[in-house]
């Protein structure tokens, strides 16, 4: 009986097989005929001008990307995907009117010369008569347009665009950035005077990298992909993934595919998949939200607390408090100040500000840049926060050890499953730094000093204090210190 309703079965399921193999190749007919008629009329279009075709976009993303009429849009994911090419055809959309100015960018000059040598081979094809000025990396189109090419190593090299507009700017592996003021800054010379040429920001990356936290903050996270949003800045942006298979020159033989896949696993989800989960490179991949982030409590008065400083005014200043859970020893970071812009003075009332639950002044360390007289004879800010009370001493700033007792602290306990360090999940800060900071280049036991790191600095001198719960006898000889002064300092009474 069991082999008769077997064979009952099986004709049935080839059936449905057959028809689905026939709906698909259906399908299949009907886009590709439907594909073979749009050649047609280019290709009739070709003929009745005498045009040729220096370049035709893949379908899919790279289509997709060069049809974007968002102003802010990021064209990343994985490696291959036409992305370089779409970056140097964007800009020539506005190449026949005079007004137009575009500025296609690369993180290093090398980097830029692969660009340019493509340039040379698409430009003059798309419009004749164009040239390009060696020395100046600008290309002159005849009808006065310009498509200039430049780096940015440090973020202080968008100050050369200072004053500068432009139609256009394009980043190729804009993830190279370790922050996003540069691209902020060049956001702010955008503007054109003719309002026939609509003003873009275009971007390609891979992910992974320096600036993958930022980049992903601000075009992968906020919305659904290929969808258009709003961002906090009004910009209207899209992201556009890109996968190898989108490129049928690369994909199709298979080859750059079996390169990808010999990749270590974390650059073969970035490269092959296009994953941006994944962080490259990352100092603590140990750390784990999961584990080392947890909701605010109320913490007990009782409990030992510390706070550690890094000072900066161009950059962020970075006061973490951490209070000691008497019972394991673990370091609670349940609060954090995150703010550039903030003087000696200014700090000083923020962090009072927000010490105002406290039952008492917390202790802590400060940056030692902080105490340094620099050509002045003023108080240093160490001195302006020890005046308005605060009690700070010098920090240790030995960077490879903080970084260890880093590690140390994160490691989970054999008995209790509990890490020695746990952060409340209002300390956005903190954990973005512990979550994306890269290891450096060329000091791998250290951090890449050129990533966002202040709320990591923080946190490496808050470690290197030695952070302990004190003894009931201390206590009460801090609480007699604290609460009683002898109105006569002879007899001490």
């Amino acid at each position: 009986m069991t082999k008769l309703t077997r064979s009952k079965t099986k004709p049935k399921d080839r059936i449905k097989s057959l028809k689905k193999r026939l709906a698909n190749a259906e399908h299949n007919l009907k886009k590709k005929e439907s594909k073979v008629l749009e050649t047609d009329k280019i290709q009739e279009h070709l003929d009745e001008t005498g045009s040729k075709v220096a370049f035709m976009p893949n379908d899919g993303p790279q289509t997709d990307f060069l049809a974007a009429a968002e102003k802010d849009v990021l064209y990343g994911g994985a490696a291959g995907g036409g992305k370089s090419f779409a970056m140097l055809i964007d800009p020539l959309r506005y190449c026949h009117v005079k007004a137009h100015r575009a500025l296609i960018l690369r993180r290093s000059m090398p980097e830029l010369r692969e660009l340019i040598d493509k340039s040379r081979e698409l430009y003059p094809k798309a419009f004749p008569g164009a040239k390009f000025r060696e020395v100046e990396k600008l290309w002159n189109f005849p009808s006065g347009a310009k498509v200039e090419f430049g780096f940015l190593e440090r973020d202080a090299d968008v100050y050369r665009y200072q004053g500068q507009a432009y139609s256009w700017i394009g980043f190729d592996e804009i993830t190279h950035l370790p922050t996003e003021f540069s691209w902020n800054y060049l956001a702010s010379r955008l503007r054109t005077t003719d309002p026939s040429i609509k003003t873009y920001l275009r971007c390609t990356a891979n992910p992974g990298g320096i600036g993958a936290h930022w980049v992903k903050q601000r075009y992968v996270e906020p919305s659904e992909h290929n969808k258009t949003f709003e961002g906090a800045d009004g910009l209207t942006r899209k992201f556009i993934p890109a996968k190898l298979v989108d490129n049928p020159y690369l994909a199709e033989d298979g080859e750059y595919e079996k390169m990808l896949m010999s990749l270590p696993p974390i650059q073969r989800k970035q490269l092959l998949e296009g994953n941006w989960d994944i962080a490259e490179g990352a100092a603590f991949a140990e750390f784990d939200p999961e584990i080392h982030v947890i909701v605010p409590f109320g913490i007990p008065a009782w409990w030992e607390r510390v706070k550690a400083i890094d000072y900066g005014y161009a950059s962020e200043s970075c006061c973490l408090w951490g209070a000691v859970d008497p019972e394991d020893k673990t370091i609670i970071i349940y609060r954090e100040l995150y703010q550039k812009g903030l003087t000696g003075e200014a700090l000083a009332d923020s962090i009072i500000q927000m010490e105002q639950e406290e039952i008492k002044s917390i202790g802590g360390v400060l940056d030692t840049s902080a105490w340094a007289k620099t050509g002045y004879t003023g108080p240093t800010i160490g001195e302006i926060l020890q005046q308005r009370g605060h009690k700070l001493r010098r920090a240790d700033k030995n960077r490879l050890a903080g970084k260890v007792q880093i590690h140390e602290y994160l490691k989970q306990s054999h008995v209790t499953g509990r890490p020695r360090l746990q952060i409340t999940n209002t300390c956005i800060n903190l954990i973005r730094e512990l979550q994306s900071i890269p290891l450096s280049k060329t000091k791998p036991e250290d951090v890449d000093t050129n990533a966002s790191d202040h709320a990591y600095d923080a946190l490496r001198y808050m470690l290197m204090s030695r952070p302990r719960l004190d003894s009931p006898y201390d206590r009460m000889l801090d609480l007699k210190r604290n609460i009683y002064e002898p109105a006569d300092g002879d007899f001490g009474y």
